[in-house]
C-alpha cells in the first residue's frame, strides 16, 4: 500500500495582522517604478505596511493571505479562501491611498474582494511568507 501526502499552501502558524485595500492608480511603485510586469495577471498584489516593509526587503516577496475576521456588520470573510499576493509597493508612500492606514499590508481591490467579499475599510488576516 502506498500513501501519498499532498501539501497545500496554508498560513497555519502564520502571523496575524490587518489588511485594507487600495485602488488604481497603482503606478509609480516603491519597488519597481513604472514597470508593468510587476503586476501579476490575476492582479493579486499588495503594498507592504511598515511592519513588513523592512527598508524595501519586502519587494517581490510572496505571501499567503487569509481573512480570519471582520469587525463590520454584515461582512464576513470568504470562508476558506486563501490567496497568494506579491508585494509591489510600500503602503505608506503608494500613489493611491489605502482605505485604512496602519495595516500590515494593503491589498489590490481584486485581492481584497477575493478574501473579504464586500469592501470594508479593513479585515483581520492570517498571513505567511511563501
Amino acid at each position: 500500500m502506498c500513501l501519498i501526502l499532498i501539501a497545500s499552501p496554508s498560513p497555519a502558524s502564520g502571523d496575524l495582522g490587518a489588511t485594507s485595500y487600495y485602488g488604481p492608480p497603482y503606478f509609480h511603485t516603491a519597488c519597481y517604478g513604472d514597470d508593468i510586469s510587476q503586476f501579476p495577471p490575476n492582479m493579486l498584489f499588495a503594498a507592504a505596511g511598515e511592519e513588513i516593509w523592512i527598508n524595501g526587503m519586502a519587494c517581490g516577496r510572496i505571501y499567503w493571505v487569509k481573512c480570519i475576521s471582520s469587525n463590520f456588520p454584515n461582512t464576513a470573510c470568504a470562508q476558506g479562501q486563501m490567496i497568494e499576493v506579491v508585494i509591489v509597493d510600500r503602503a505608506q508612500t503608494s500613489v493611491s491611498r489605502p482605505a485604512w492606514s496602519g495595516t500590515t499590508m494593503v491589498l489590490s481591490v481584486p485581492a481584497f474582494t477575493a478574501i473579504a467579499g464586500t469592501p470594508v475599510p479593513w479585515v483581520e488576516i492570517e498571513y505567511k511568507q511563501k
